[in-house]
């Protein structure tokens, strides 16, 4: 990681200089003068290393938000209407036990963790999900924590 930075950093403050050769009696000199001479583009981005912290954790308003997303989105639930904070899988979706487990594994991927089976068998609603994410020291920030990487690393490419 180490040089990775440091050659970033050497390739960003690098200047080019063209020289022309010509006949002997001439000496070379540059073409451009150097006020014409610029470092190169990425040297405008500030290169450093990067010290790694956790992220501020989600809110509860954020992890209901993108649960209710996953259920809107899931084909199974045929009345978003009735997609609240407080649905039941079963009682108010309409989702049988297949399809629970199905959702489950949707709040997983969109998380980032793994929930138990014991742990998933609990989860029958959108609240119980909710306060399960929140619980979860992992849920909290690895995908803020991803998200944070991708537009860093997005910002120093350009």
């Amino acid at each position: 990681m180490f040089r990775s930075v440091a050659v970033r950093a050497c390739r960003a403050f690098s200047t080019v200089a063209v020289t022309a050769r010509v006949s002997a009696p001439i000496v070379a000199r540059p073409i451009l003068r150097p006020q014409f001479v610029r470092p190169s583009i990425a040297a405008k981005v500030i290169v450093g290393a990067r010290c790694y912290s956790a992220p501020a954790s989600l809110s509860k308003q954020e992890v209901e938000s993108r649960i209710m997303d996953i259920l809107k989105g899931f084909d199974k639930v045929t009345d978003q209407t009735k997609v609240t904070g407080t649905s039941h899988f079963a009682n108010d979706l309409g989702l049988d036990s297949l399809d629970t487990v199905e959702v489950v594994m949707a709040i997983e991927e969109e998380f980032s963790i793994e929930i138990p089976d014991k742990d998933a068998d609990a989860i029958l609603s959108v609240e119980q999900a909710v306060n399960y994410i929140l619980a979860q020291p992992d849920g909290l920030w690895t995908h803020s924590l991803l998200a944070r990487v991708v537009t860093d690393s997005s910002t120093i490419a350009h």
